[in-house]
């Protein structure tokens, strides 16, 4: 019988990639606080300076410089092997993913080349920038198109879908993400509670290492491809 598997991604694994994170050292407008760039209340107070910041991370996203790398690569590999048992759920907004070959992501936190109009909900990608002046094709409201992201106080999208997975998965997959932000920061606990074997990969442990059964450090793109073809193995060997 092959293994119900959950894969949760954060920005650890895009990191490799070369694409910046939204805050720490190093980090694009780092010395802005959250509420100034990503809450529904920033965008109504100055909807200029976040639009900004969406379109130049968009911006960086598209440059040739960003490219999937081996960890996103072999996650599409266990997805071709394991096919509707395998939940891959990123914490991310890029699309690295999907270009290094997955086909069935879950975005918990949207997609950052998507825009949504807060004034009648209508959704379309959106690779270019945009601004507090354009208008939505669906509704003509000027002012209220947005990035389709969740933003700090809203709801993760797909968390039924998440949940129900989690609560089925015989492993439990942690990679590049800190631990720190709920809920993605309770699966761990859902999984084991199902009896899930829960695996962190992670440069350093988070600070919820006793909530794991198993610890790799170092970087994603060495350790994914290695646990993939562990688990590939696993799945042959069980027919």
């Amino acid at each position: 019988m092959r293994q119900n598997i959950v894969v949760l991604t954060g920005a650890g694994i895009s990191v490799e990639s070369g694409l910046q994170t939204f805050r720490g050292e190093g980090g694009l407008w780092r010395h802005h606080r959250a509420e100034q760039l990503a809450t529904p209340d920033a965008f109504d107070a100055n909807p200029e300076l976040v639009l900004e910041f969406y379109n130049e991370r968009r911006r960086q996203l598209l440059s040739p410089a960003i490219q999937p790398n081996p960890a996103h690569l072999a996650l599409a590999r266990l997805e071709s092997v394991c096919a509707e048992h395998l939940t891959l759920v990123t914490q991310n907004v890029d699309d690295l993913h999907e270009r290094g070959g997955s086909q069935r992501v879950l975005h918990m936190h949207g997609e950052l080349l998507r825009m949504r109009c807060d004034e009648c909900g209508h959704g379309v990608e959106q690779h270019g920038d945009f601004f507090a002046t354009d208008s939505c094709a669906q509704c003509d409201a000027i002012g209220r198109l947005r990035p389709d992201v969740v933003w700090f106080g809203e709801v993760p999208l797909h968390l039924p879908r998440i949940m129900a997975a989690l609560e089925q998965c015989d492993v439990f997959i942690a990679i590049g993400t800190s631990g720190n932000v709920y809920p993605a920061a309770g699966f761990v606990d859902i999984a084991r509670r199902a009896g899930a074997r829960a695996i962190e990969l992670n440069p350093e442990p988070t600070p919820q290492p006793n909530d794991f059964t198993e610890h790799r450090c170092g970087p994603a793109g060495e350790l994914v491809p290695k646990l993939v073809a562990e688990l590939i193995a696993a799945t042959a060997s069980a027919g």
